[in-house]
């Protein structure tokens, strides 16, 4: 009994595991790996198709590796399609039950990648049988397009489904109810573990949410566009972080939905020596907020203690930010040349508020700055959450820079009412923050050098390791706030002005007729004696008494 029942299943099993030489079998909805070597075309068969099928897609996905995917084995350039996300759809005629598709290697290297058929009858929308703009003729693919700003995703519209043999609908006839204007597409982005490159882990994402009900179940809902807008969307960078993209084409009428091809973005290269995924990040900017981190946690802890060293950091820290947004807005130098020259302004920018506090000795000049800096980081959180995502914000930069200086400015005025709070409010802004908090100044910062940043999805992933960076920084801020305020109870909010002591010591010695010191030329003149002592040859005082025996 056992026999009868194990043997289909293993035959089942082996069929689908079946990879002979130049040749794959695929089964709908079953995932299968496949390796492509150098200089080698692999047969991808589909076999046993149900006739209710009216098309199927062909999805094959690799880490950062192109692979050609073709419906020849000879790759056409209007019918195949080389990327590291690659998918076809083929429309099914009467009767057909099996097809085969074509794998190869476009760059001469070994690619092993995962791959899929999904079939779809003919209720369902036709993922980019629409198409204008790219080479296929039906194109069901998400192409992606990114730079150290933002990532662009563009895809061709979809059709209405059709029965085998019939001809499809016309796409621009007319934009009635009963054509696919009535189509709607929703943009899905699913986030795979942070800090993890592996192609393990991009397998199991691609996996989990390559047709519809699992990108549903485990990615995030970002938007929903009409057949009237743009078929675009516009995210924010994310270096390092993997990221997968999907569109799901709904026709609300029949109820019916299909997927594009998930296509996946790391937002930096694999192949590059410099700045590439491996190796993110330049020297320059580890050596420099390594460096901020340190001077942040000293403040955090010892500020109010070293009251001038703490003025220098926070004098720096605004001087260089405030520099290093106006010298990459308005010149063409490098990177790390921006980075140097606002380091250098910041450094002046430091000696200049502790000297202001220094001459002066008003804590104004030191609470506003402080205060502006505290206002952007409560107003960067605030619009780093989905708050920040709001239309109104993404259509109108006014009513967004607007709102942020309000914010900003706010914080300032109430700082006014009590000013020894300034520092301990502070106590983590300049720390060294990593993962995905680290985009609550970036984007920003992002907005600031990119004109076209507001249309961006700011959406980062939320995952264990930024819970535990938000744990640490509010212990940090915590007990810096505790430790400072008990060590410097005893003490006053700000340390009197050195040269306006120096000034009431000198007022007092000049009235306090008591004061040895009062009877003490002053130091000019003490200095003017002394010189001409040195210079002035002693003169014989005539003659000398002899000494009495």
């Amino acid at each position: 009994m056992c026999l009868w029942i194990w043997c289909p299943l293993l035959l089942m099993v082996c069929e689908v595991q079946a990879q002979m030489e130049n040749r794959v079998i695929f089964l709908p909805g079953t995932f299968q790996n496949v390796s492509v070597s150098q200089n080698e075309t692999v047969q991808a068969v589909v076999s046993r198709i149900p006739p209710e099928v009216a098309f199927i897609t062909l999805q094959f996905h690799t880490q950062h590796r192109n692979a050609t995917l073709s419906y020849t084995r000879i790759p056409d350039p209007g019918h195949s399609l080389t990327a590291v996300d690659s998918g076809l759809l083929t429309a099914l005629l009467p009767g057909q039950a099996s097809l085969s598709l074509f794998l190869s290697s476009s760059d001469g290297d070994t690619v092993a990648g995962t791959g899929v058929i999904l079939p779809y009858s003919s209720s369902d929308p036709v993922p980019g049988a629409c198409n204008t703009e790219f080479n296929l003729d039906i194109d069901p693919n998400v192409y992606i397009h990114y730079n150290l700003y933002e990532t662009e995703i563009r895809f061709a519209p979809a059709n209405l489904g059709n029965e085998r043999g019939e001809t499809p609908s016309p796409c621009d006839i007319s934009t009635e109810a009963t054509t696919r204007w009535r189509l709607q597409y929703d943009i899905y982005q699913y986030f795979l573990p942070e800090n993890d490159l592996s192609e393990r882990s991009l397998f199991t994402g691609i996996q989990a949410v390559a047709d519809i009900q699992g990108m549903m179940e485990n990615g995030r809902l970002v938007m929903t566009l009409l057949s009237s807008d743009m078929s675009m969307a516009v995210f924010t960078s994310i270096p390092g972080q993997g990221v997968v993209y999907s569109v799901v084409v709904r026709d609300p009428l029949l109820n019916t939905s299909a997927s594009y091809v998930p296509s996946h973005t790391y937002a930096c290269s694999f192949v590059s020596t410099m700045d590439g995924c491996q190796t993110l990040g330049k020297i320059s900017t580890k050596v420099f907020f390594t460096i901020a981190g340190m001077a942040g946690l000293f403040v955090c802890f010892f500020g109010h203690r070293f009251f001038k060293c703490e003025l220098f950091c926070m004098g720096f820290s605004f001087a260089t930010f405030f520099f290093f947004v106006l010298v990459t807005r308005t010149t063409g130098l490098e990177y790390d040349m921006c980075l140097a020259v606002s380091a250098v302004i910041g450094v002046v920018g430091g000696v200049l508020l502790v000297m202001s506090w220094w001459r002066f000795g008003s804590v104004m000049a030191c609470i506003v700055v402080v205060g502006l800096m505290l206002g952007f980081l409560i107003a960067s959180t605030v619009l780093f959450t989905p708050l920040g995502d709001l239309d109104v914000f993404r259509r109108s930069d006014a009513v967004f820079w607007v709102t942020f200086c309000c914010i900003m400015l706010i914080v300032p005025l109430f700082l006014c009412v009590g000013p020894e709070r300034v520092t301990s409010s502070l106590l983590a802004v300049n720390a060294y923050i990593y993962t995905s908090l680290s985009y609550i100044s970036l984007n920003i910062l992002k907005r600031f050098l990119n004109n076209n940043f507001s249309a961006v999805f700011t959406d980062v992933p939320f995952q264990a390791i930024d819970y535990i960076m938000i744990t640490v920084w509010v212990v940090l801020g915590v007990s810096g706030m505790v430790l400072q305020l008990y060590r410097e109870r005893s003490r006053p909010f700000f340390p009197p002005s050195p040269y306006l002591m120096w000034l009431q010591e000198r007022e007092r010695r000049k009235t306090n007729v008591l004061d040895p010191s009062h009877h003490c030329s002053p130091l000019p003149n003490r200095l003017l004696a002394r010189v001409r002592q040195l210079t002035k040859r002693m003169e014989s005082a005539g003659e000398h008494t002899p000494l009495l025996l």
